[in-house]
């Protein structure tokens, strides 16, 4: 059975469409300019957009903003991981978010990271050239449902 993640997708118009996208922590990520979907796994017995609440408040120390979540559907991962995500419009601060932490063994000792160590807001067009190539769909449904002011 392949892994299924749930995220959030948090968007706002400033005046043009802007999402929040979360740079992946630990020293695997620390050289790669891949951003993703602010998201994690989920078990079988959960519902999965509880799970993408839960994960968003966990990698930014912040709660969904109060609104609709729009279905953004679900892509599969070249890893095959299955990854589900809405999208909420609302604000946060990059600099006021904190994540959750994981722990591995490093360069021979276990230490902690972040698992997300930060977080950005991007126009569509600078997103997709970062977010993982796999989520970029997310990005095109979000543009057909949201319209620009």
């Amino acid at each position: 059975m392949a892994k299924r993640s749930a995220g959030i997708l948090l968007f706002r118009r400033v005046p043009a469409l802007e999402v929040l996208l979360a740079h992946p922590g630990g020293p695997l990520h620390a050289k790669k300019d891949v951003w993703t979907v602010p998201k994690g796994e989920y078990a079988d017995d959960e519902v999965p957009i509880d799970a993408a609440y839960r994960e968003f408040a966990e990698e930014t120390g912040h709660p969904v903003p109060a609104g609709p979540a729009l279905d953004l559907g679900e892509i599969q991962q070249k890893g095959g991981k299955l990854v589900v995500a809405w999208a909420v419009e609302g604000d946060v601060d990059p600099g006021t978010c904190v994540s959750n932490t994981f722990g591995m063994t490093w360069q021979g000792r276990w230490q902690e990271f972040p698992e997300i160590d930060r977080v950005a807001w991007f126009d569509l067009a600078t997103a997709r050239a970062k977010i993982n190539e796999r989520q970029a769909p997310f990005l095109d449904r979000l543009r057909e449902l949201v319209p620009e002011l």
